[in-house]
């Protein structure tokens, strides 16, 4: 499996519009070999955390290129004090139970 790992820094009163904005775009949406995707809101404050999880490093960078998901990632950044850092590779172990 192969994925990204990545923060989002929020603007202050946007995170449930942050939160709507991600429902409504990705509602009915799963990109092809996805296998899940979670954020995080952490506990201490600061940036939030985004997972996500795709069966190759292949079905990972066709997402990435795919002009809807450039147009959700625009809706998304309006709602965010900069562009998020990834850490993108390849997941090891892990197990969702």
């Amino acid at each position: 499996m192969y994925g990204t790992i990545f923060t989002l820094d929020i603007k202050q009163g946007q995170e449930a519009p942050f939160l709507e904005t991600l429902k409504s775009a990705t509602a009915g949406l799963t990109p092809e070999g996805m296998k899940a995707w979670f954020v995080m809101k952490p506990d201490n404050g600061g940036e939030w955390i985004g997972v996500a999880v795709f069966e190759s490093k292949e079905a990972h960078i066709n997402n990435a290129n795919d002009p809807r998901q450039a147009e959700i990632f625009g809706e998304i950044m309006g709602h965010l004090k900069s562009e998020p850092t990834w850490t993108d590779g390849s997941y090891v172990i892990g197990e969702i139970a």
